[in-house]
C-alpha cells in the first residue's frame, strides 16, 4: 500500500517573493482557498506580485521585511500563523555577490551569509515553533546546485547554499518524528534578476515559471531533495565526487558567478 499524499497546502509563507523564484512560486500556489503570506524588500514589486496572486483568487498578505532581522521575522511568522495556521513555509530569500568577475569582497561575503544562512534560520525556527506543537507542517529551504562544491568564482555563495542544504537534509530526519516534512531545493540556472547579470553562457537555463512547477510537484511528493535540471544535478553531484586536483583545474576555467 502506498503512503497517502498530504493535502495541498492552503496557508503558505514565501520569503523573497518580490522577484525571481519567490515570485514564480507565489503565482504557482495562488488560487481560491489559498492564503499566501509574502515577504520581500522591494515594495513596488512585492505589491505587483500580491495583486497578481489576488487576481488568481488567493488571499494575500504581503509585507516588506528583511530576513536578516531575527526578531521582526519571528514576529511576522507568528502573526501569519495567527491569521491561518501555516502548512508550508518556503525559505527562499537569497542573494549573490553579482560581481561577474571581481570576486566576492569581505562585505559581500558577510552579506551573503547573513541573507542566505541567517535569513533561512530566521525563517525556519519561528515556523517550527508553531508547527511542532500541532505536529503538522512542511519546510522548504532554497539551496542550489552551487552548494554541492565550492567554486572559485563564488566561494561565499557556494558555501552559503551548502550550509542550508546540509542543514535541511539533517532537519528532515531530525523532525520526522514530529511529522514535519523538510525539503531542500537545489535549482540550476534559472532566469531571474540574480542571473540576469551573468555574461557567460548558462547551461540548461530554465525559466522561473517552469522551475516553480517542478518545485511545487516535488514538495507535493515530499521529496527530500528537489534538484534540477537533471543534467546539471548529475554534473554537480559528479563534480563533488571528483578528486580535488581535477576539480580545481576545471574550476579555474569557470567564470565567476553573477
Amino acid at each position: 500500500m502506498t503512503a497517502k499524499s498530504p493535502p495541498a497546502p492552503t496557508s503558505i509563507v514565501i520569503t523573497g517573493a518580490s522577484s525571481g523564484l519567490g515570485e514564480a512560486l507565489a503565482r504557482a500556489y495562488a488560487k481560491p482557498g489559498t492564503t499566501l503570506f509574502l515577504s520581500g524588500r522591494d515594495r513596488q514589486r512585492l505589491h505587483d506580485v500580491a495583486d497578481s496572486c489576488r487576481a488568481k483568487g488567493a488571499e494575500v498578505h504581503a509585507v516588506v521585511i528583511n530576513v536578516t532581522q531575527a526578531v521582526p521575522m519571528a514576529t511576522w511568522i507568528r502573526e501569519c500563523d495567527a491569521i491561518r495556521p501555516l502548512d508550508l513555509v518556503i525559505a527562499n530569500a537569497g542573494i549573490s555577490a553579482g560581481t561577474g568577475g571581481g570576486g566576492e569582497s569581505e562585505d559581500q561575503t558577510r552579506a551573503i551569509f547573513a541573507t542566505n544562512v541567517d535569513g533561512v534560520m530566521n525563517t525556519v525556527f519561528p515556523a517550527l515553533s508553531v508547527m511542532r506543537p500541532r505536529r503538522h507542517g512542511q519546510i522548504a529551504i532554497m539551496a542550489s546546485l552551487a552548494g554541492y562544491r565550492g567554486l572559485a568564482g563564488a566561494p561565499a555563495y557556494c558555501a552559503s547554499k551548502a550550509a542550508v542544504k546540509a542543514w535541511g537534509e539533517g532537519l528532515r530526519g531530525h523532525l520526522a518524528g514530529d511529522n514535519i516534512r523538510v525539503s531542500v531545493i537545489c535549482p540550476g540556472f534559472i532566469t531571474t534578476r540574480m542571473t540576469a547579470v551573468n555574461t557567460f553562457k548558462m547551461p540548461f537555463l530554465m525559466d522561473a515559471e517552469r522551475a516553480a512547477r517542478i518545485m511545487v510537484r516535488g514538495l507535493a511528493k515530499n521529496r527530500g531533495r528537489i534538484a534540477f535540471p537533471w543534467p546539471m544535478a548529475f554534473g554537480a553531484w559528479f563534480g563533488a565526487a571528483l578528486p580535488d586536483r581535477i576539480m580545481q583545474a576545471i574550476a579555474r576555467r569557470m567564470p565567476d558567478k553573477g
